[in-house]
């Protein structure tokens, strides 16, 4: 082999192996990139749940609100009562039917 072989050979040696470090460091920022989206995904799901449970009570908090009575909107009360004994309506058909 020529001197020129041996240089291009040597070459291509380092090459690769600079291109298998290069891979092996991709395949360990993707391993914790994978793992900071899983940690992402759990911290969503949660946030979501939170976001439902305050949600709920909000409503409660509305509701018990509107039947103290003590503010000057008694329209929107009888109206959220009403919509509230119809939703037990509905439920009451349901587990009769």
């Amino acid at each position: 082999m020529t001197e020129e072989g041996k240089k291009l050979l040597e070459h291509l040696e380092t090459s690769l192996r600079h291109l298998v470090y290069l891979h092996d460091e991709l395949k360990r920022e993707n391993a914790g990139l994978r793992a900071e989206l899983q940690r992402k995904e759990a911290e969503c799901r949660q946030k979501a749940a939170d976001y439902k449970t305050l949600e709920v009570n909000y409503a409660r908090l509305k509701t018990a609100a509107a039947i103290n009575l003590q503010g000057s909107d008694v329209k929107e009360t009888k109206q959220r009562l009403s919509r509230l004994v119809r939703e037990v309506d509905k439920c009451i058909t349901l587990l009769n039917g």
